[in-house]
């Protein structure tokens, strides 16, 4: 077997690692639904290479990454790029990425109409309550023609940003884990295809619209930038972009995730 060798967590900084510290098993953190599945045939992948990968799951979208820069996990593969960096600036994180992995299209489900044209004037929105994911679901009412933006707040508009609103739509902004769960009290969501997939919805069946191709939210394999470099992160890169991840992706889910490597 190949070994690698990583630095200590960081909770030890300040304490030189043991020389002998040396790792055969890499901690991934993901969230549910897909990103861990995703995962689960890239520890597949990896055994031959002599690296054993575990993985953690998270249920939302905020402890990944603090647990990465805790030094609690070596990786973690849940989240698009204007996540991150929108962490790294709330956060203060020093966390770095290492390659990307997929897009995610997020879809508008609805449990009361089956179409966007029978929304009734001051139909309620349901979307996720973190600044990017609420953001980027905002950007795609605006690119469906529904509300319009403040072309200033960039990536991460908010509510506050709409500038037009001719349906007179109401929004409520939930953890995007619930979504899925609140769409019969809701008159249509946007929602994070892995948490559609984890409920059971398939976003090129299910979806009154999904996002476009084009979006900007490609997904990434991310490590603490200490670690950037170390070989054993960088085997996890290559076993995740290799042909058969490639191939297990676009067979498992028919469009719903893309690979983008």
């Amino acid at each position: 077997l190949l070994a690698f060798s990583l630095p200590p967590p960081l909770s030890l900084r300040g304490r030189p690692p043991p020389p002998s510290a040396v790792y055969r098993s890499l901690t991934v953190g993901v969230s549910p639904g897909e990103h861990a599945e995703i995962m689960e045939e890239v520890a597949r992948v990896a055994e031959p290479m002599g690296l054993e990968i575990d993985l953690i799951e998270f249920s939302d979208y905020v402890v990944p990454n603090q647990a990465l820069a805790d030094g609690d996990i070596h990786a973690n593969s849940f989240q698009h790029v204007p996540y991150l960096e929108q962490q790294m600036k709330d956060r203060g994180f020093a966390l770095s990425t290492v390659g990307t992995t997929i897009t995610t299209p997020m879809g508008v489900y609805s449990e009361k109409v089956e179409a966007l044209a029978d929304l009734e004037a001051g139909a309620t929105f349901g979307i996720p309550n973190d600044p990017t994911n609420g953001g980027r679901a905002l950007l795609v009412l605006q690119e469906l023609g529904l509300i319009e933006l403040d072309e200033a707040a960039g990536l991460t508009p908010t509510v506050l940003d709409i500038t037009a609103n001719p349906k007179d739509l109401s929004f409520q902004e939930l953890d995007a884990a619930q979504l899925p769960r609140s769409l019969a009290d809701l008159d249509a969501a946007l929602i994070n295809t892995n948490y559609a997939l984890e409920a059971g919805l398939n976003p090129t069946e299910d979806a009154l619209v999904i996002e476009g191709a084009e979006s900007p939210y490609v997904n990434i394999l991310v490590v603490h930038e200490d670690n950037r470099d170390n070989e054993a992160l960088q085997k996890l890169a290559e076993a995740l972009t290799s042909e058969d991840v490639r191939q297990f992706i676009k067979t498992e889910y028919e469009g719903a995730v893309v690979p983008v490597f």
